[in-house]
């Protein structure tokens, strides 16, 4: 079938293929970054010395002619600086905070594996869109979890304990007393570990309905040494237990087919005086806001991932990743809370506090 098309200009033809140039060579080095990040490829440079594609192949057990042409591309992303006087490249120090360094708040190699893992459910994603149908986080390809995880732990590793927790009205002092809590979402536990952590006498229950993430959660939490956690398999909106101080959902809530229901069951489960802290993808209520590079990371994740998982459940609303405060309060509204409000934002979430 011929395409219409309408008519060309030729100027912003060819500006709109250089932004396309770019977008390739930014996809196929995705992959490139989660090789140099599995291999220790940018741990090894993280010194800030120069390096041939020799040196480095031998400090890290890789062949120079693969670690070669590896060099070569992050020299031209601009992921390492390439002398041509000497041929040595070099991972600048800002680089390294990025790529080499899993405690820093700026570690990016996580979202990577994320992005790399999730687009092997490409074919599923596809068909989803022709039938309507749902795909759900427990049948993406494991590296989802594992990405995830190391994807949002940077955030939270820099804020939660810092701003998140303590901008909530009184949950602070219940803390360090001695408070039940649970984190329902939790995942791989990064969440709960590291609440777990800041407050030793709270108790933490980790929730989440797949089993194989709560089984990585537990060898963490055991791996930590944490004594004041314990992970269960269990849906949102029929965790078990009540009289909770506070009940966390981090980066979750849109996911969930009936987040109505979770939010009535949260509000059952908590303590009179409890709080319910939503964390949530930072976004505006109306699409034009959210037009921008993050939003646009979100809009695509929320296409593979966070969509298609609340079609794969029972009233599949799909808020998506870009639901919004609005559409947020909404929810929690409808749950049978009274009290709403933003308390944190950075530049990739934001966090509210919820009351009965």
């Amino acid at each position: 079938m011929a395409v219409q098309t309408q008519a060309i200009n030729e100027d912003k033809l060819n500006a709109f293929l250089g932004q396309v140039i770019g977008e390739l060579g930014a996809t196929v080095n995705a992959g490139l970054i989660v090789i140099g990040d599995r291999l220790g490829l940018y741990k090894a440079m993280a010194d800030g010395k120069l390096v041939t594609s020799q040196d480095l192949a031998e400090k890290t057990g890789t062949a120079e002619r693969y670690v070669r042409e590896w060099l070569n591309a992050q020299a031209a992303g601009g992921f390492v600086i390439y002398d041509a006087g000497t041929q040595r490249y070099q991972l600048p120090a800002e680089q390294a905070l990025a790529l080499a360094n899993e405690d820093s708040p700026a570690f990016v190699c996580g979202a990577f594996e994320l992005a790399t893992a999730t687009l092997r459910a490409g074919a599923e994603i596809q068909d989803a869109f022709k039938t309507g149908r749902g795909f759900g986080w427990h049948e993406h390809d494991q590296g989802v979890a594992t990405g995830c995880e190391r994807f949002f732990r940077p955030g939270y590793n820099a804020n939660l304990v810092q701003a998140w927790l303590p901008a909530l009205d009184g949950v602070e002092s219940k803390l360090r007393v001695g408070a039940k809590v649970a984190d329902v979402g939790c995942g791989l536990g990064a969440s709960t570990r590291l609440m777990a952590e800041a407050y030793p006498r709270s108790q933490f229950i980790g929730f989440d309905y797949d089993a194989e993430s709560i089984e990585l959660a537990r060898g963490k939490a055991k791996a930590a040494g944490h004594k004041n956690t314990v992970f269960e398999v269990a849906e949102a909106a029929a965790y078990p237990g009540a009289g909770y101080d506070l009940v966390a959902m981090f980066d979750c809530l849109h996911d969930m087919g009936d987040p109505i229901g979770a939010a009535k069951h949260v509000r059952q489960t908590l303590a009179p005086d409890g709080t319910w802290l939503i964390v949530e993808p930072i976004a505006g209520d109306k699409v034009e806001q959210n037009l921008n590079p993050v939003g646009r990371a979100y809009y695509a994740f929320s296409s593979f991932l966070c969509t298609p998982n609340s079609l794969s459940q029972d009233v599949g609303l799909a808020l998506g990743a870009q639901a919004g405060e609005a559409r947020i309060r909404d929810v929690v509204t409808a749950g049978g809370f009274t009290r709403f409000r933003r308390v944190a934002e950075t530049p990739f979430n934001a966090v509210y506090e919820a009351r009965p």
